[in-house]
């Protein structure tokens, strides 16, 4: 039984649980030699042993080799698949994240328009492993992981250990056939069906009558096509991608987890009208304001409207220059007129001194 501080492989150190998937306990650990954090998962193998718990041995660390050589952006990458004793252990890639099952059962269900652009990424992922000659054979809520960052990452890649959920498996591999990309596409359109409605199309156990969606909106007919029975007539995954585009195109919808932080955004339309005061008059050399003025009694009204002149601006404005000073004139010193009055007036002063000087000198000899 693993526990923390277990060495596995001889280099591969168990921290803590992380998550619980269909084969197991999913662990985060550490690389002792390439010193970076990874996840890993110890694959399901039946109990006992003898040629056939070596024959399930074998087959599961084939099925790590093919996980691994998948590469794309919405699927969690397989580093290494490595035998520890009687067990087999998948290394890969950590993301924090949350499954989709956990995220459903807290948080509700997601809106058509979201499960649309969550399934273009899905889609993406699968139909890139068909193209590579793989099938992903356990795609369900509880395999598909929603990043803290906001991304989309699938795992269990290829990995039938464990044993699918029915509720997702395709009617035909319920009935024994083996998985093929239609199957695929079948537990695409099971588990977006369960992301807008809650819960499964076809009951827990995959054998209920049909539900009808009340929920999925504008993924209505896309969803009933990926659920037929018949493989035959369900799309490729090429097309469900098509289509799932074609319902998002020009919504401004987007798929964002809670435990990425919100992005706020503007409100639509045009910006709030702050208050001012009274409107601008207009502006230019052809506004002339009107000011209108009471006349007194009797005044005539003619012309009781003052027309003021538009202001010019700075460039037509004539600027005020002052008027030449005249050069300062010498002047003529003791040039003055005389008047015939002011002659006589010194006349008759000369006189008088005469005249005082001598009586002065007849009352004193």
């Amino acid at each position: 039984m693993s526990s923390e501080g277990t060495i596995v492989g001889g280099r591969f150190r168990l921290d803590q649980p992380i998550g619980r998937g269909r084969a197991g306990i999913v662990w985060l650990a550490f690389d002792t030699r390439l010193f970076r954090t990874v996840a890993m998962k110890r694959m399901y193998l039946p109990v006992g042993g003898g040629e056939r718990a070596e024959q399930a041995r074998a087959a599961a660390m084939q099925e790590g080799k093919d996980a691994a050589r998948i590469e794309h952006p919405c699927a969690i990458k397989v580093f290494d698949v490595l035998p520890d004793g009687q067990d087999v252990w998948l290394v890969m890639e950590y993301i924090p994240s949350r499954s989709m099952a956990t995220f459903l059962s807290e948080h509700g269900r997601l809106t058509p328009d979201q499960a649309a652009l969550l399934g273009i990424q899905l889609g993406n992922a699968l139909a890139a492993m068909h193209a590579a000659g793989f099938v992903h054979r356990t795609l369900e809520p509880g395999t598909v992981l929603l990043a803290d960052d906001g991304g989309v990452k699938l795992t269990d890649i290829g990995i039938s250990g464990g044993g699918p959920n029915p509720a997702y498996v395709a009617p035909e591999v319920a009935r024994g056939l083996p998985p093929t990309p239609a199957a695929d596409v079948f537990s695409l359109g099971a588990t977006l069906y369960t992301a807008v409605e809650g819960v499964p199309p076809f009951g827990d156990d995959g054998q209920s009558s049909e539900r009808p969606p009340h929920n999925a909106g504008v993924l209505t007919e896309a969803l009933r096509k990926m659920l037929r029975q018949d493989p035959v007539t369900r799309p490729t995954m090429a097309d469900t991608v098509r289509s799932m585009k074609a319902i998002t195109e020009g919504r401004e919808t987007a798929f964002i987890p809670p435990t990425a932080p919100a992005i706020p955004t503007m409100p639509a339309g045009p910006p709030p009208r702050h208050p001012a005061g009274p409107p601008m008059p207009p502006s230019g050399p052809q506004f002339q304001q009107q000011l209108h003025v009471t006349p007194p009694p009797g005044y005539p009204l003619q012309g009781a409207t003052q027309q003021i002149p538009p202001v010019p601006n700075a460039a037509q404005a004539t600027q005020y220059v002052p008027p030449p000073v005249p050069p300062a004139q010498p002047a003529e010193e003791w040039n003055l007129p005389v008047s015939k009055k002011t002659l006589v007036t010194v006349a008759a002063i000369l006189a008088a001194v005469l005249v005082g000087i001598l009586v002065s000198e007849l009352f004193f000899v």
